[in-house]
């Protein structure tokens, strides 16, 4: 079920993954649920170096890669980044907190010279599009490398992060779920979800609009953030919703992972000036240095129920099973919890009342696709038809069916005047309801059934219905409000059973310390077992 498109540059990769020892010792490095300690460790010892390590990456993504499909492209100079970090860290140390650190990009995400896909067979020249070639880097890639991180490669995703429950794309085809192939790998970030879960890469960066960082994170066993809106920039990346709701966050295997990534992705930028809404509300020794494994005792939580919505309540009945037994585990950490405190206070009426969404792509792409650069091979939509040959028609009216609409600011339209002011009133209501019941947070199951099938219909192959069962989405990216998740139990098909801690605005450091304080409670994450693809 992987693309045959990228056989060419596994070939090639997995020739430069081999072209030498895999350690100083000459011992073969194990990359299996590595983590960035473990990586800064490995370095101090003098265990390896960041060359031998990037080739013991690389390694494993061509011995598995061509089954699970996890990436859409690979960064050329990932190796010669790794020997200059080598060079850097013998003479000074290392770079930042994620120095030498393997980490991949969902193919959304600009990383200047290589080309953004998105997805869609139209921004990719190898499948009869226009390459989409930015100048440089989005923020948060700037970011990443300026800490030390070796980006290996871009991630695959459904055309336009169209799709939060599988990750089929035009350009690449589609991302299987290492923990069980015959289940979905989540989206839109599945294939940042399945490098990572995979131990292709310590780390990843998804981005999500409506569950695309939890979606993946719970149907592979990982901790993803999806942060506060405005607190991670999202300049150089294809937009879905930009100007409201987009964002970037971390998917690691640990909540360390995920803390020491948001250190380095979080805060306010001139190239992103929403992120200056972030200014006062980041802790001030950092995500990581937060961290508090006492940190359930005396909080208090609320749980799901239909007060917070109707679709996927009540819970499957073996996902209720788990998410009991995910209570009892977090009342004897110490915490109290509330049943559904949202019930009867009409918040899911209130939700109900969002019909006056603002239309913003157009403004949205137009903003993104002026940042490529003046080296970029096209800067609207309209030179990308000229050189293509083809028409664009997503969100657009389309030759036949109208003149385009105008890239106007939606905050600049009464439509987004009301989208604003619904916005307002029901996170206040949100507000209101963890205020009046003392609660800390919430503590959602982030799906209400187990996995779904890869292929839901035998009889129709090609149906492909966008029908993760998401608890806190879309519901908390209307609000803009944090959730991060964590790992806790499996089912018997081997695919896993993942949390989801909710909280306020800018709440960051809290939801992350109830998550390790969680975690290292737990011990819960188990790492799937990989398998070459089969012959025939």
């Amino acid at each position: 079920m992987g693309s045959s498109r990228t056989a060419p540059w596994i070939a090639a990769f997995a020739a430069a993954a081999l072209a030498g020892p895999a350690s100083a010792a000459g011992q073969e490095i194990s990359v299996v649920e590595m983590t960035t300690r473990d990586v800064l460790a490995g370095y101090a010892a003098g265990d390896f170096t960041a060359v031998e390590l990037t080739r013991a990456f690389l390694d494993r993504i061509a011995r598995y890669e061509s089954h699970y499909n996890a990436f859409i492209s690979m960064n050329p100079d990932a190796l010669a980044i790794a020997a200059a970090l080598d060079v850097e860290y013998a003479g000074s140390g290392p770079r930042g907190p994620l120095h030498g650190v393997p980490v991949v990009i969902k193919d959304n995400i600009d990383y200047g010279g290589l080309v953004t896909t998105a997805g869609w067979e139209g921004f990719s020249a190898r499948t009869g599009g226009v390459d989409m070639i930015p100048d440089d880097d989005a923020a948060v890639v700037t970011r990443l490398r300026a800490a030390g991180a070796i980006i290996l490669g871009k991630t695959n995703l459904p055309d336009f992060a169209g799709h939060g429950t599988r990750t089929n794309s035009t350009v690449a085809g589609q991302t299987l779920n290492p923990y069980n192939v015959d289940k979905v790998p989540g989206g839109s970030s599945g294939g940042t979800a399945t490098a990572v879960s995979g131990s292709f890469a310590v780390l990843g960066l998804g981005s999500e609009t409506g569950g695309s960082i939890q979606n993946p994170a719970s149907a592979q066993a990982l901790v993803g953030v999806k942060p506060t809106y405005g607190l991670v920039p999202i300049e150089g990346v294809v937009p879905l919703s930009g100007t409201y709701v987009d964002v970037v966050g971390p998917l690691a295997k640990t909540v360390y992972d995920a803390a020491v990534t948001l250190d380095v992705l979080a805060g306010p930028t001139t190239e992103d000036l929403a992120t200056f809404a972030a200014v006062g509300h980041m802790p001030e020794g950092g995500y990581a240095a937060s961290l508090d494994a006492g940190a359930l005792s005396g909080k208090r939580f609320g749980l799901v129920g239909t007060g917070w919505r109707t679709d996927f309540l009540p819970l499957d009945s073996l996902t209720e099973e788990h998410y009991r037994r995910a209570v009892d585990e977090l009342t004897r950490l110490g915490a109290e919890v509330v049943e559904d405190p949202f019930a009867g206070t009409g918040f899911v009426e209130m939700y109900g009342e969002r019909t006056n969404v603002p239309s913003q792509g157009t403004h949205d792409m137009f903003v993104y696709l002026q940042g490529l650069g003046s080296g970029a091979p096209f800067n609207t939509i309209e030179e990308w038809e000229i050189l293509s040959g083809r028409e664009y028609s997503r969100g657009r009216g389309g030759r036949g069916g109208g003149p385009p609409p105008v890239p106007a600011r939606p905050s600049a339209t009464e439509q987004g005047d009301a989208y604003q002011a619904w916005r307002y009133k029901i996170r206040n209501l949100f507000r209101s309801v963890l205020e009046q019941n003392n609660l800390d947070g919430l503590f959602f199951p982030q799906s209400g059934t187990p996995n779904r099938n890869l292929v839901e219909d035998p009889t129709r192959p090609e149906f492909a219905p966008n029908n993760w069962a998401e608890i806190p989405s879309n519901i908390v990216n209307d609000l803009g409000v944090p959730t991060v998740t964590v790992p806790f139990s499996y089912f018997d098909d081997g695919t896993p059973f993942v949390l989801a801690f909710i909280g306020d605005m800018w709440t960051e450091a809290r939801l992350l310390s109830f998550a390790y304080a969680f975690e290292q409670a737990t011990q819960s994450r188990t790492a799937p077992v990989l398998v070459e693809k089969p012959i025939g």
